[in-house]
């Protein structure tokens, strides 16, 4: 097995903001798993704000020895971005070595196109009621928020976009004083979905907590283990492979996610069609899907995803899987 690593930057379309940052580039890891005249690929989106970076996910690839037909990738990596990218080059090699779709070689039912939210940055009130304006034809905007300052902009977007279907994402950036002022005007707003208010650690602060709108755990919630930490203080999880380690745990906790009692969200980092062809397959049936990566960009992959009045569509063959 040759494993070849690659380091790629894609552009964005717009410079995308959150309340940690903002970014003109999707930097992405991408892995080539090959042997036997069949290269099976995946990639994974670094995110510093769990300690990974781009250096370090690759130099860690690169030291990999893999034998796709004896080794666990969860037996090898934690998880994270660089198992994810191990774990997804896997699935479309034996996929290729198989001659058939992946979905077939998992025992999963052919998938369909995906609604997807598409994400409005973080910005000034009157920038993000234009930007805004410019989505509303789209079914579902992500509006990110995540400061003190947070009421007229979504109020601006709610203007800029009276019909859309909207769901907000704090970014861990609430107390739970300023959650608890904002929830019943975001219900009031029509907002179907609020994603990790507070910072990360700090859950048992929602404990009694009002939730007129849904509340989702994002950076509290990686993979299986951590649903029981979460039971009774959140509504939904958002499942993104990066986090969770791959295809195969994201599919897995999607499952134990929904048998405790919890809705599934499922999302992605900003990275390429590469990275969302398999987020495709998770996202069947999940309550929201946001993999909205490869439509922010400038330039995406050859054979990029399909998107269009159905949704995002599942991954040509010669994509992925």
């Amino acid at each position: 097995m040759t494993i070849t690593v690659r380091r790629e930057s894609f552009r964005l379309a717009q410079s995308f903001v959150i309340s940690r940052g903002a970014r003109t580039a999707a930097e992405v890891v991408t892995l080539e798993l090959s042997t036997d005249g069949v290269t099976g690929r995946g990639e994974c989106v670094p995110y510093r704000r769990y300690g990974e970076t781009v250096e370090g996910v690759a130099a860690l690839l690169e030291a990999l020895r893999f034998d796709p037909r004896r080794d666990d990738p969860a037996d090898l990596l934690p998880a994270g971005a660089a198992r994810n990218a191990l774990d997804c080059a896997l699935w479309d090699w034996r996929a290729r070595c198989a001659g058939r779709r992946v979905w077939e070689v998992m025992g999963l039912p052919a998938p369909g196109p995906v609604v997807t939210a598409f994400t409005l940055s973080l910005g000034e009130p009157a920038a993000m009621e234009a930007a805004a304006r410019a989505e509303a034809h789209r079914p579902l905007l992500k509006v990110k928020l995540g400061t003190a300052e947070d009421m007229p902009r979504i109020e601006a977007v709610r203007r800029g976009a009276p019909r859309a279907r909207l769901i907000v994402d704090a970014n861990e950036g609430w107390t739970a004083a300023l959650y608890t002022d904002l929830a019943p005007h975001l219900h009031r707003l029509g907002v179907e979905l609020v994603e990790q208010p507070l910072p990360a650690g700090q859950d048992q602060a929602l404990t009694g907590l009002p939730r007129p709108v849904p509340v989702c755990a994002d950076e509290s919630c990686h993979d299986r283990a951590s649903l029981p930490a979460l039971a009774g203080l959140y509504d939904m999880v958002n499942i993104k492979l990066d986090k969770a380690g791959g295809l195969t745990e994201a599919l897995e906790l999607a499952r134990a996610a929904r048998a405790q009692g919890f809705g599934v969200m499922v999302g992605c980092m900003v990275g390429t069609s590469l990275a969302m062809a398999p987020a495709v397959l998770v996202a069947q049936g999940a309550d929201v899907a946001d993999l909205d990566g490869s439509l922010l960009l400038a330039e995406d992959r050859a054979h990029p995803l399909v998107h269009d009045a159905a949704g995002l569509h599942p991954p040509e063959v010669a994509l992925w899987g």
